[in-house]
């Protein structure tokens, strides 16, 4: 009696002196739980096994891949904590009694009502084991919804608002597209990057997580297998590192391991690099790390254009992408075009056109090559800027024609200089344009140490004199 008093308290009223007759029928319920499936009893109420109701969603993944159009999954439940901890997994099944109590307190408490899709009523042929029923069509999916395009589509906004609105968008067209990660709900992120999303799309859609990096991947895996699309925010880059061994031995090898049969379309959103006047685990650039990693694809925008369709162009791939977001740019307004997107995800891009040093970078350090740049054309020497765009893979295209027009290239990143992006991408011109080269490949970067205080930060991180010494080394050479 008491613990059905505790688990259903708003029936307590209803109920009110009538204690002999709740512990008869308690034990009655008792006597059903121990029955057999098969038993006089089961066999009069046309149940057999017991069956879960509308209420309740029991999620059992087959080896296979689940086929579309199956029962959704309550995302919330795995991030809440159990009001009751005698509600355990592998409890005995609900009685009749007590799903009839907890229907009826939840259409008085709707605090209790968890926020989530109905559940259809069974059917007949529900009630049949899964082995008895034939093949079933699958069921028709609405279509998207195609995204609204204003007069003037052409739009400047800072950076961080662009993958707002990308994120935005792939939310608003895909219902199997969700984000998760620490403080993305009402907070709206760190940097208010997911601002506003929560309210619009609901906790179902946009879910505040534990804070547990290695968690948020495990579950966003675990989605992944049953058809949605997770886009998992790290809070601050030095912090992907708990989600270290899921990422590299898990994400990126799962499709591998099931011959194709299985893909993992999931986002991991890293706002990266310095320049904010932080402090370690704040402001590194651990992006070598995942660019090597097989099974891993990795970009970083670093304008909002190439922000607002990148990440929906990400989300929509079936493999999983690190994005690394420069949080340097975040509030950094330039020019959107929403109705066009003239480069796909992959794919490096000349930012500024030019005809003596070829200068490529990715991310934050773009802006210091335009810079640079500027700075050259006054002193009259003219700098090729490639935009990588992606690390992994690299589109190297653009890369090797310019280099085999102008013969010299300098590469610029934030990371430290060994065994980095940089370096691959030195070593392939190398063997693949040596003979076009007047000069070494010259590398621009962070020092190998540790990423350092604020106070000398600047002194880290290559700036445009920085480039332009390196430029003036080749042309010299």
């Amino acid at each position: 009696m008491s613990d059905l008093n505790q688990r259903f308290p708003v029936i307590a009223d209803r109920v009110g002196d009538e204690d002999e007759q709740l512990e008869v029928h308690e034990a009655e319920l008792v006597d059903e739980t121990t029955t057999a499936p098969d038993s006089q009893h089961g066999a009069q109420d046309g149940a057999g096994d017991a069956t879960p109701t509308e209420d309740v969603l029991i999620v059992e993944p087959e080896p296979d891949t689940v086929a579309e159009g199956s029962a959704p999954v309550d995302i919330t439940a795995a991030f809440q904590v159990n009001a009751d901890p005698d509600l355990e997994q592998g409890d005995v099944p609900k009685s009749e009694f007590e799903e009839e109590a907890e229907a009826e307190a939840d259409e008085v408490v709707d605090a209790v009502e968890v926020d989530a899709p109905e559940a259809p009523q069974a059917t007949e042929q529900e009630a049949v084991p899964a082995a008895a029923q034939p093949a079933a069509a699958a069921q028709p999916v609405a279509e998207p919804a195609a995204p609204v395009v204003p007069a003037n589509p052409i739009v400047s906004m800072p950076l961080g608002k662009a993958i707002n609105k990308g994120l935005h968008d792939a939310l608003a067209n895909d219902p199997k597209v969700l984000l998760m990660g620490e403080d993305i709900g009402p907070l709206g992120g760190v940097y208010r990057v997911t601002e506003g999303l929560h309210a619009e799309f609901g906790p179902q859609r946009v879910l505040d997580t534990p804070l547990a990096e290695s968690g948020i991947l495990g579950t966003a895996i675990g989605l992944a297998m049953r058809g949605y699309r997770a886009v998992c925010e790290i809070q601050f880059d030095g912090f992907i590192f708990p989600a270290f061994d899921q990422i590299t031995t898990q994400l990126s090898r799962m499709r591998n391991r099931h011959e194709g049969t299985v893909t993992m379309p999931i986002v991991i959103r890293v706002p990266y690099g310095g320049h904010i006047g932080s402090i370690e685990h704040h402001s590194e650039s651990p992006e070598a790390y995942f660019a090597h990693t097989p099974g891993l694809r990795v970009v970083s925008p670093s304008n909002s254009h190439d922000a607002y369709w990148m990440i929906q162009e990400a989300i929509a791939s079936d493999d999983p992408v690190l994005f690394f977001e420069p949080k340097s740019r975040y509030f950094v307004k330039s020019e959107v075009n929403l109705a066009e997107n003239a480069s796909p995800l992959h794919s490096a891009r000349v930012a500024r056109a030019g005809t003596d040093v070829t200068v490529v970078a990715h991310g934050a350090m773009v802006s210091t090559l335009l810079h640079a740049a500027d700075l050259a054309a006054e002193e009259g020497t003219s700098l090729e800027v490639i935009d990588l765009r992606s690390v992994s893979p690299i589109d190297y295209g653009p890369v090797l024609d310019s280099v085999r027009k102008t013969g010299h290239l300098v590469v610029v990143q934030e990371a430290q200089g060994n065994a980095s992006v940089g370096s691959e991408i030195a070593a392939t011109v190398a063997e693949r344009a040596f003979y076009s080269l007047e000069a070494p490949v010259i590398r621009v970067s962070g020092f190998d140490t540790p990423y350092p205080p604020s106070k000398v930060e600047a002194m880290y991180l290559p700036d445009a004199d920085r480039v332009l010494e390196a430029v003036d080394r080749s042309l010299s050479y």
